[in-house]
């Protein structure tokens, strides 16, 4: 019997540009689930910052893949592209398409393309290579990866430092090689998943994620990054660097003033949306591209 095609119709945007505002009245008349593809919006308590759906809006409509993961655990995109096939696949079958809405490409490449699940790395073993890095330099590292993973070690140039830290510390974290890991992974699963972009102008993004970071501090977000300092996390951990997070947690830790740290995480936040919207250009060629308006009755149709 051939596998079951998952069906499923995905928003994907750079943060701040206004995806769940169409989302969530576009899924609430298909009535359809939404299915997060957010790198932050998967941990409990970071609800602020990552602008993640109030109660009032789940009630509206059913929100998945929110709240998946608890600090200190790191979530992975190999994990939520696993979750995320459950989910649609029990959608499917109550005869549902959801919708995929969010910002991290590399989540929703994950479950279209497939992506090894790789054991999330040590920090005390990323940090000894980066200090090695530091002492030896970058050709002492790869001809160490040569040693230890030919494989990985001859597709990378020995002058691609962040690759070769990578697959090194999989390496002393696993103690199993990168490309073992990647020859063992499974298939991805069979999708049908059309992809809109949703753009919206750069200056009037600029200015929404602005306004969005002080509305955030104004609805309590500092309390949030207290909680999240008191935890101790690795300087490693997803949590802690994640944009506008690793600002405040400055704020916080007394390195700089709160009127710094907000022109700081404003900065942060409009380079990652930059960053994103080059993703989503190039990573998502067959897309649909388009202003909300242009979108909802596409989006609508295929739902």
């Amino acid at each position: 019997m051939s596998e079951h095609v998952l069906r499923a119709v995905a928003l994907m945007g750079a943060t701040g540009c206004g995806k769940s505002a169409l989302a969530l009245p576009l899924a609430e008349a298909a009535n359809a689930s939404i299915v997060c593809c957010d790198s932050m919006q998967v941990y409990v308590g970071l609800d602020i910052g990552t602008a993640k759906a109030t109660p009032a809006e789940q009630a509206r409509v059913p929100h998945a893949l929110l709240d998946c993961c608890t600090l200190p655990d790191a979530f992975s995109a190999a994990r939520w592209a696993k979750q995320a096939a459950e989910v649609i696949r029990s959608e499917n079958k109550a005869g549902r398409t959801p919708l995929i809405v969010g910002g991290t490409g590399l989540y929703l490449r994950a479950l279209i393309e497939g992506l090894a699940d790789i054991p999330p790395e040590l920090p005390e073993v990323r940090e000894q290579l980066q200090q090695r890095l530091e002492a030896e330099g970058v050709q002492a590292l790869h001809a160490e990866l040569s040693a230890v993973d030919a494989r990985t070690a001859a597709r990378l140039p020995s002058t691609d430092t962040q690759r070769i830290i990578r697959a090194l510390s999989v390496y002393h974290s696993s103690g199993r090689s990168l490309s073992d890991w990647v020859s063992e992974s499974p298939p991805p699963p069979r999708v049908d998943i059309p992809v809109f972009v949703l753009d919206v102008q750069r200056e009037v993004l600029r200015q929404r994620i602005a306004q969005r970071f002080r509305d955030m501090l104004d609805a309590g977000w500092l309390d949030e990054v207290r909680w999240l300092d008191e935890l101790k996390l690795s300087d490693a951990h997803p949590a802690v660097r994640a944009v506008g997070y690793r600002q405040l947690l400055a704020h916080v830790r007394g390195q700089s003033n709160l009127e710094q740290a907000l022109q700081d995480g404003i900065t942060a936040t409009r380079r990652y949306a930059k960053r994103q919207q080059t993703w989503f250009a190039h990573q998502t060629r067959e897309a649909v591209h388009g202003d909300a308006n242009s979108l909802a009755p596409l989006i609508g149709k295929v739902l």
